[in-house]
């Protein structure tokens, strides 16, 4: 039901209600309603960087987590046009790092598999890169796999500004833009990271692993293989047990 109170703009021919200053996805995800995402989290500042969350808002596209929502904006969400655009956004993405989903501790909890499935991207298209990132398997508690980094910047603003501790950044531009760890060596071991930090929670990909409990929750059981992330609008952060 909505709100009389407040303003409302239009999504998908939906009225939605919204606090002034919510950004689109702020207000959708409030009202229920699903804008396929990657780099947005509630929980920090918008980064506008991965464009899945792309509409057409008034005519004119824009990020959904950058653009404040306005009382009679009308927004286009999920469209052929934008599903279209959205599907070779995540094909890019796939060939760019190594995701091969079968043989993936994070199948089934993944984020970028699951927002794939909703778009119906079923194949990579493009080449893949095949990129040859090491793995860092030097910490007691977590292993990562910078090879399936999809460049979100989420663990890097979960370790800044929650954490307080600064050890993740992306280094190098363009096409050789990568995850690097804040160390001398470069690696996990030679920093304070903890897997109780809020970094190792939030990557939504398979790049941040905690050790021992691989494949605790068995394949096909998992958060996307119960329900498709859009019927958990508002849902999208792993638990403690699933990160």
């Amino acid at each position: 039901m909505t709100d009389n109170t407040l303003p409302t703009c239009l999504i998908d021919g939906e009225e939605v209600p919204f606090t002034p200053g919510q950004t689109l996805i702020q207000a959708a995800t409030a009202a229920g309603k699903y804008i396929p995402h990657l780099c947005w989290h509630p929980d920090f500042a918008a980064h506008g960087s991965c464009k899945i969350c792309t509409v057409k808002a008034d005519g004119r596209f824009g990020a959904a987590c950058t653009i404040e929502a306005r009382a009679g904006m009308t927004v286009e969400n999920r469209t052929t046009e934008l599903d279209d655009k959205r599907r070779t956004l995540l094909q890019l993405l796939f060939v760019e790092g190594n995701h091969f989903c079968p043989s993936c501790e994070k199948s089934g909890n993944c984020l970028l598999q699951a927002t794939a499935y909703e778009v119906g991207m079923m194949s990579p298209h493009f080449d893949h890169f095949y990129p040859d990132r090491p793995v860092d398997a030097s910490h007691p508690d977590v292993l990562l796999d910078f090879n399936r980094c999809i460049m979100c910047e989420l663990c890097v603003r979960a370790s800044r500004d929650v954490d307080g501790k600064n050890i993740f950044a992306l280094s190098g531009r363009g096409i050789k833009s990568h995850l690097i760890v804040n160390s001398e060596s470069g690696r996990i071991k030679d920093t304070d990271f903890s897997a109780g930090d809020r970094a190792a929670e939030v990557c939504p990909v398979g790049v941040i692993l905690k050790k021992r409990v691989g494949f605790a929750v068995p394949i096909g059981g998992r958060k996307y293989d119960v329900s498709p992330v859009s019927a958990q609008v508002g849902a999208q952060a792993p638990t403690r047990e699933e990160a």
